[in-house]
């Protein structure tokens, strides 16, 4: 399993979060509560968690292409959701446990 994280600062992490899954609610396997949340894609799955200004998103998948498709997919409607605030939004690698 591949992984992805990122960490973006915001005052409004418990509501993209909550965006982001009622979003995707309408297409895929969703589960989450205003800290925390999971989006199951076909291709892969986007853990979510909100803490004060934090929102957490780590991204896993079987393949590169499937985790490269998966960040896109997150980071793009993230980036539609918040764009007033315009986030900066790294990808960061590493080992799935």
């Amino acid at each position: 399993m591949l992984t992805n994280t990122a960490r973006i600062t915001t005052p409004r992490a418990s509501t993209y979060l909550q965006q982001l899954c009622k979003h995707f609610a309408h297409k895929v396997e969703v589960q989450f509560d205003p800290a925390s949340g999971q989006i199951n894609f076909p291709f892969g799955q986007c853990d979510l968690t909100a803490a004060q200004d934090t929102l957490t998103l780590t991204v896993s998948a079987q393949t590169q292409a499937e985790l490269t498709k998966t960040s896109r997919v997150i980071a793009s409607h993230l980036e539609r959701f918040a764009f007033r605030e315009n986030p900066e939004i790294a990808w960061h690698p590493h080992a799935a446990a």
